[in-house]
Order: C-alpha cells, then structure tokens, then sequence
C-alpha cells in the first residue's frame, strides 16, 4: 500500500486514525494536567501555537477561501473578521466569543 493506493484513503480508516490522534493526545492531556502549572513556560507555548493556529486559518480563510466561502466577497469575510476582531478585545481577549461574533456576522451578512 502506497500513498497513491485508494485504499488508503478509505474513510474508516481516516476516522480511526483521526479518533486515534485526538483520544491520544487528550489522554496525555489528562495525565498531565496535574503536573503542568497553569502559569509556566509550557502552558504559555502551548497557548501561543494555539493562537497562531487560529491566526493563520483565519488568514487563510481571508485570503485565500476554499469551498463555498469561495462564493463570498472579500468585503463581507473582512467585516466579519473585523467585528469578531472586536468583540475579541472589548471581552477581554475572549477567542470564543471572537469567533462567535465573527461566525454570526458572516452567516448574517451571506443569508
């Protein structure tokens, strides 16, 4: 089986292997958990790759939209991103509510 092969594409096995990295990585999580400090030097690299991970899908779903977010213009994207920019700072630096608020605007602005 090669990387050509269809089989390996075959969707169970996507799932499986997906289910795999998510359940390990959450298991280690939980082991874990307890001996991490909230406020030391692991914690704060683990938020910063999750904030750069956010940052560049938003960037990449900005500029360069794939599927049916290909369909709205650049304009409606940049409000959306714009307000939940916004609402990010006025809570706080609170990304769910960000990205609530700017989910909600492009569904409003597309409907």
């Amino acid at each position: 089986m090669n990387l050509e092969s269809p089989e390996i594409y075959d969707p169970l096995l996507v799932i499986m292997l997906a289910a795999m990295a998510s359940y390990v990585s959450r298991g280690l999580g939980a082991l874990l958990s307890g001996r991490l400090d909230p406020d030391g030097s692991v914690v704060e690299w683990i938020t910063c790759i999750t904030y750069a991970l956010m940052a560049g899908l938003v960037v990449r779903m900005l500029i360069l939209p794939i599927g049916a977010l290909t369909a709205t213009p650049d304009w409606v994207r940049l409000v959306a991103a714009g307000v939940g920019l916004l609402i990010f700072f006025v809570f706080r630096k609170n990304v769910g509510l960000g990205v609530a608020a700017g989910s909600a605007t492009l569904a409003l602005l597309t409907w």
